[in-house]
């Protein structure tokens, strides 16, 4: 069991949330400025929660297989050692889990879907862009052709871990859509994006021999440091931002405290010159996001 603890990688389900906490709590801001909205329901924002852990372990399994398979996971990464490349979990057994948690989210986005829209035509919008989330998570690293490894991962964390996350989680609670989820699914989707990119730097010596075409692969380690720069300021200015737009409360400023953390991280990384060094970063930051999430939730919440 420790292994296939150590494969889900718990410490990536924080991140996977974030975007869950934010667009409900957003739900919720807007009931009580919107009078005649539809009522806040707590069974949505756990089964929103559930799909979105189930798809982060998806996403976490295929990367385990799709970089072994590939040869990526070697003995020159930088990172811990995943599950398939030490031995300690079998190809096939982790085919069968990526299937039976493929299902295990299609059932729980089915029923988060249902309960929150009931049956109409948008559920078949919501159900195609769930089968979406599916692929997107399987096919960052597994199988041929798997679009991580043509540089295509920031662009798919960006819309998956903020903006649909955000503004999609907003729209089940809500059923409509309003510009109060646009600037907080902007940072959440930056600041998720920065987390990847953080890895693919660290990696980028073991990626680039293996064919793995990361951004930081493309641009080379200054440029994606540069890079990186800016997703970290952009994603601090669109929450802040953001509660600026809807100020109503000093409470809102709890923000305050994983901003500066956000902005030390931007600070040590812009100082680090070799990229193992780069490894302790990817927690702090991870944990950072998940932290603004949080707080920036509880702000709306008790404004």
């Amino acid at each position: 069991m420790r292994h296939w603890l150590h494969a889900f990688r718990l410490r990536t389900l924080p991140l996977a949330v974030s975007s869950i906490l934010v667009g409900s709590a957003l739900a919720y801001r807007y009931t009580g400025t919107h009078p005649g909205s539809p009522a806040w329901r707590w069974e949505v924002l756990a089964l929103a929660v559930l799909t979105a852990v189930l798809l982060q372990v998806l996403s976490n399994l295929a990367n385990d297989l799709g970089d072994h398979q590939h040869g990526t996971d070697n003995a020159d990464r930088v990172g811990p050692q995943r599950a398939v490349q030490s031995g300690a979990i079998t190809p096939a057994a982790m085919k069968r889990a990526m299937f039976i948690c493929g299902v295990l989210a299609f059932l729980s986005g089915c029923a988060l879907i249902v309960t929150a829209l009931g049956l109409r035509l948008t559920t078949l919008g919501f159900l195609l862009l769930g089968l979406l989330a599916i692929g997107a998570a399987v096919k960052y690293t597994f199988g041929k052709n798997p679009y991580g490894y043509a540089g295509l991962g920031d662009i798919s964390v960006f819309l998956f871990f903020g903006i649909v996350g955000v503004c999609g989680t907003f729209y089940l609670h809500m059923g409509t859509l309003d510009k109060i989820a646009i600037l907080p699914s902007v940072c959440i989707g930056l600041l998720s994006v920065g987390v990847l990119n953080l890895n693919n730097m660290r990696d980028i010596d073991n990626d680039r021999a293996s064919g793995k075409r990361t951004i930081p692969v493309r641009v080379g380690a200054s440029r994606a440091s540069i890079y990186h720069s800016r997703l970290i300021v952009g994603g601090v200015a669109a929450m802040v931002g953001s509660t600026l737009e809807n100020y109503e409360s000093p409470l809102q400023w709890m923000i305050a405290l994983p901003i500066g953390l956000l902005l030390a991280h931007w600070y040590r990384e812009s100082k680090i010159k070799r990229p193992h060094e780069l490894d302790p970063e990817l927690k702090k930051l991870a944990m950072s996001t998940f932290l603004t999430a949080l707080l920036f939730s509880l702000g709306l919440i008790l404004a």
